[in-house]
């Protein structure tokens, strides 16, 4: 198996091979001590003794040392390259152990009771309130609640960006002909205006007309001077001219005058029936229905009524981007205080803790009950992409430090073991 070079392994995974390196070489080192151990007692048992013992221990631990050796090796790949059946166990069965794992993470973590359970013990609206309402600056950053609204305030702008405006001029142009210029406005305008004028509502209106009105003509005196002079003969007088523009001008002056002063004047009386008669005619004539809905279709159809709509959008956009990329905008600004304060709420709001803590539980709960085989079988669609050989490596480089104590251990089990077998078996036939 081709080995991944050093210089593209992570400092963590260099360290672990060099750890790697430094274990098979202590097993291998008391395998070679077993074997050396053996031949010099194997030499010379027959003039000594004990060393049959020396002996049959060496020989054990030699038994030990090679059956886990082959043991750990056939885990990572076919020792000294044979294909034994049984071996190369992780390289040859990674899809399914990717699929194992992830059914039990899906099994075993991802259950609701579990989330739940966890979630429950855990504080963490009060914890997030807290971050939140951290006073302490970090160099270059500020608080945590202007790192939220900065990374905000940037997701907010590669959103804007990214949105083309005549996607947007179209979702508006669709959007406002299916809520405005489809439905009907009539009956719903003369429902509206039937209740105002059923309240009265409107008298506040007209009084604001006739005040307007009124004074419109004391600062205009002159625009009647001839206003209806004009059209007389012309054999007429001068004089009469002016008296007849004086005169037009005072009764305006004195009509609008008892129009303010008087609440049952005959011009309110006919404001009143007037709109009356347009409230029932939206809500029940065809002819003042489809007059509207025609000014309607043309506003809405006019090419400049686009353009204005498409500058709105343009001036928005602008507006907002440079509020978002500003530090010092009033919307940065103010969205940083908000948070600060929300933190504020959440650490010392007992009843508002409560209620976070369900939402945030509810939707946990939720999302791994709907959709825990989808994030388990991340797991397994991972492990299905990774590369055999590559594979072997990193779990070897996870775990392999540790399997070689295995080695070591199996060595001196089976001295151990070699010694007291063949102990027991000396006092037994002896």
């Amino acid at each position: 198996m081709a080995r991944t070079p050093t210089a593209l392994l992570s400092p963590a995974d260099q360290e672990r091979r060099r750890g790697l390196r430094v274990m098979k070489g202590v097993a291998l080192g008391a395998l070679l001590f077993m074997a050396v151990l053996f031949v010099i007692a194997f030499v010379f048992q027959e003039r000594v003794e004990w060393l049959a013992y020396v002996r049959a221990a060496a020989e054990g631990g030699m038994v030990g040392a090679l059956a886990d050796w082959f043991a750990v090796t056939a885990l990572f790949r076919h020792p000294l390259g044979i294909p034994i059946p049984h071996t190369a166990i992780i390289p040859h069965r990674k899809d399914e152990i990717g699929q194992n794992l992830g059914e039990f993470v899906e099994t075993e973590f991802l259950r609701a009771d579990v989330v739940r359970t966890k979630l429950e013990t855990t504080a963490v609206a009060a914890r997030l309130g807290e971050w939140l309402s951290d006073p302490t600056p970090t160099p270059g950053k500020g608080t945590h609640a202007e790192r939220v609204s900065a990374e905000a305030a940037d997701m907010a702008q590669g959103i804007l960006r990214a949105l083309s405006d005549d996607d947007v001029q179209s979702i508006i142009e669709d959007l406002a002909r299916e809520h405005l210029i489809v439905p009907e406005w009539g009956p719903p305008l003369g429902v509206w205006l039937e209740r105002i004028v059923a309240s009265g509502a409107h008298h506040q209106a007209v009084d604001l007309a006739a005040e307007n009105i009124g004074s419109w003509l004391a600062a205009n005196r002159d625009a009647f001077g001839g206003l209806v002079s004009r059209r007389l003969p012309g054999w007429v007088p001068k004089l009469a001219h002016r008296l007849v523009d004086d005169t037009v001008y005072n009764e305006a002056i004195k009509f609008v005058a008892a129009v303010q002063a008087d609440p049952e004047h005959p011009a309110r009386k006919a404001v009143d029936g007037y709109l009356e008669r347009l409230a029932d005619g939206l809500q029940h004539d065809p002819t003042t229905i489809g007059r509207l809905e025609d000014a309607k279709s043309s506003v809405f159809d006019s090419p400049r009524v686009r353009e204005l709509a498409a500058q709105a959008w343009e001036t928005a956009k602008t507006g907002l981007l440079s509020s978002l990329a500003d530090p010092a905008s009033g919307l940065r600004v103010r969205a940083a205080a908000a948070l600060t304060e929300i933190g504020v709420r959440l650490t010392t709001d007992a009843a508002l803790q409560r209620r976070v803590d369900g939402w945030v539980t509810d939707a946990a709960v939720f999302l791994v009950e709907r959709y825990r085989h989808d994030i388990a079988s991340i797991i397994t669609d991972t492990v299905e992409r990774w590369d055999a050989a590559e594979t072997t490596e990193k779990i070897e480089l996870m775990v392999g430090r540790d399997l070689q104590y295995i080695r070591l251990n199996g060595t001196i089990v089976g001295a151990l073991a070699g010694l007291a077998i063949f102990t027991i078996a000396h006092l037994l036939l002896t």
